[in-house]
């Protein structure tokens, strides 16, 4: 199939801008042990500056995909690219550890426009035998942006200062608006539109039990932080019932109640993320605080696993419109586990050369597994529910996220406690780094029950 001009650009701006998003985060990590000493931030704080802008993320992408639904997914990309824009300025312009942690909130709700609609955006324009293959090329620049974040982080981090990289990534944002703006101006009437109405009650109580959770997770060992934590879990309990009573619902529950397939598609996103994402965030800190490498160093290493992802997430992709995905998905999530069970062996004297080999280990997994299991969402739902599907799928991802930094802090905090990480001896660090990769085998390892027995994909 030769693909429209039109189509091109869709791939193109939906790819590059998934490279922006995935850039900043993965430069952003190297250069956490400098923003560490700039602002004095302790080790709960300094989680933050990446738990703040995925938890901005995570509460808002089911109302916007619900709202993007019902009053249009091209609109509600277009505002999300612009959001970003501004907070990466803002960010790269703060004097404060506070007011970053502040910016990076900003920055995640415009991350959720766009995260909310992106999917949406190219399932719609591309029809039901490409989908695969499209989501492979998105995907990889997903990975693209993972790749060369840590590197190229890396080397502004140490020769220009870790300022530069959201100020790189404010340019990359205006250039995508002013395309987006442009090129997908007349697209929004070719897409189906769902009149039912949104609900911002169901909406408040959805994001007011998030924050508690996830908030109170920051708090623990203390009392306030498990009662946040109590009071978050009944608040989301709270609102799965009152969806399911509704009639004009934001989680339309009953994909996942009475449609198998898109229901532990989704929970294995959920818990592969849960599992994967702390790997950068804690090598970073390992290979530059007691291997002692320069975050150049340190970042040439972290390129590895996402760059095999860039490279293979195509070709996953392309298999699972001939392979059924479930089959691509379990093994790689079982390639993901047992690579996390290598990474939590890491000490003082670990072998560099193995620490890059499990890294491509890994990005081999997490390719086989991802692209097939977003083309099982997907391709699960009808049409006017592109939107909540591609939320909720996003949703998957972030709170994934948000519960791999989450687990990391409370580690930090029984561990460590509340101070600085250079101030930790060695010994405790590795600590938390044995007990955080052990716990995400195990979790991976759950993960490719509800991978395996998703049920095929009807083509």
């Amino acid at each position: 199939m030769a693909f429209t001009r039109q189509q091109v650009a869709l791939i193109s701006i939906a790819s590059v801008a998934a490279f922006m998003g995935t850039f900043l985060i993965s430069s952003v990590n190297i250069a956490l042990p400098r923003i560490e000493q700039e602002f004095n931030l302790t080790a709960i704080e300094l989680s933050w500056t990446v738990t703040s802008f995925l938890l901005a993320t995570a509460i808002l992408l089911l109302p916007i995909g619900r709202w993007a639904d019902i009053y249009g997914i091209f609109k509600t990309y277009k505002i999300g690219i612009v959001l970003f824009t501004l907070g990466s300025l803002a960010c790269g312009w703060v004097q404060s550890g506070f007011w970053f942690i502040v910016f990076r909130f900003i920055q995640g709700i415009g991350a959720a426009f766009t995260n909310a609609t992106g999917t949406a955006i190219l399932v719609s324009a591309f029809p039901t035998q490409y989908r695969g293959r499209v989501l492979g090329i998105s995907i990889s620049g997903v990975y693209l942006g993972l790749a060369t974040g840590p590197f190229v982080g890396g080397i502004i981090t140490q020769y220009v200062g870790w300022r530069m990289l959201f100020y790189l990534s404010t340019v990359i944002g205006i250039i995508i608006a002013f395309l987006a703006i442009r090129i997908l101006k007349d697209t929004e009437k070719h897409h189906p539109v769902n009149r039912e109405k949104f609900s911002y009650l169901e909406s408040i109580i959805y994001m007011t039990g998030l924050i508690l959770l996830v908030y109170g997770s920051s708090k623990i060992p203390h009392t306030a932080g498990w009662l946040m934590m109590a009071a978050g879990l009944s608040t989301l309990i709270l609102f799965w019932r009152i969806e399911n009573r509704s009639a004009s619902p934001m989680l339309n529950t009953q994909l996942f109640t009475k449609n198998r397939l898109f229901a532990y598609s989704n929970l294995a996103a959920l818990i592969n993320y849960s599992a994967t994402y702390s790997i950068v965030f804690i090598l970073s800190l390992y290979l530059q605080k007691i291997k002692g490498l320069s975050p150049r160093d340190a970042g040439a290493i972290l390129i590895t696993q996402p760059l095999i992802m860039a490279v293979f997430s195509p070709i996953a992709g392309r298999l699972s419109d001939k392979i059924q995905p479930h089959l691509l998905a379990s093994i790689g999530m079982l390639i993901c586990s047992s690579g996390l069970f290598m990474l939590s062996f890491l000490s003082a004297t670990f072998p560099t050369t193995s620490i890059l080999l499990i890294l491509a280990w890994l990005g081999i997994g997490f390719a086989m597994f991802s692209s097939p299991n977003m083309n099982t969402i997907m391709s699960s739902v009808d049409k006017t529910y592109y939107g909540v599907a591609s939320a909720t799928a996003s949703t998957m991802r972030v709170v994934g996220q948000i519960t791999s930094m989450t687990l990391i802090t409370i580690f930090f905090a029984l561990i460590i406690g509340n101070k600085a990480i250079d101030l930790a001896p060695p010994l405790q660090f590795l600590s938390v780094t044995r007990h955080s990769f052990l716990l995400f085998s195990l979790i991976c390892l759950i993960g490719v029950y509800f991978s395996y027995y998703r049920g095929k994909l009807h083509k």
